[in-house]
């Protein structure tokens, strides 16, 4: 597979990804807090905190598809093992780590707010522990895309 085919092919899936963030963040949760809003309006008070704590858990997933459209970029430029992207990808994990725990803290804390139930403090872990996945993955590919750096650098000197 060439690299710029690759490199498209990463930048619609990226594209693809962000535009079901972006319906998800803007449309499915507001629209369901205002059904649980009618439905339960004892639970009224609690519409605008959750839905500023989830927007705000999604600026660094946002953030990471930008991240990860200039890896895509330097890809499709033949640079796919670089510092850059080493670097790129090591803020992925570091962001995700942040988001992971910015995730699990504030479930805590809007539980004891009584804004919450135990059960979606649980729920929430699976996010948590896809957050905490995705930070391993990252920077694993991080460590391993530093170490193709440095070779391909050595083996370009190399006549």
């Amino acid at each position: 597979m060439k690299q710029k085919f690759f490199s498209n092919w990463l930048k619609v899936v990226l594209i693809g990804v962000a535009l079901c963030g972006l319906v998800v963040y803007a449309l499915v949760v507001p629209m369901y807090g205002m059904s649980l809003r009618s439905q339960y309006p004892e639970f009224s008070n609690r519409f605008w905190p959750w839905l500023l704590f989830i927007w705000v858990s999604g600026i660094p997933c946002f953030t990471v598809l930008g991240y990860a459209w200039k890896i895509a970029t330097n890809i499709g430029n033949d640079r796919s093992f670089t510092d850059q992207n080493a670097s790129l990808l090591k803020n992925i994990s570091i962001l995700s780590t942040l988001d992971a725990a910015f995730f699990f803290i504030g479930n805590i804390v809007l539980l004891f707010l009584n804004m919450s139930h135990p059960g979606v403090v649980i729920a929430s872990l699976v996010i948590v522990f896809v957050g905490v996945a995705v930070a391993v993955a990252s920077a694993a590919l991080s460590h391993l895309v530093k170490k193709a750096a440095v070779l391909q650098e050595q083996s370009d000197w190399t006549i």
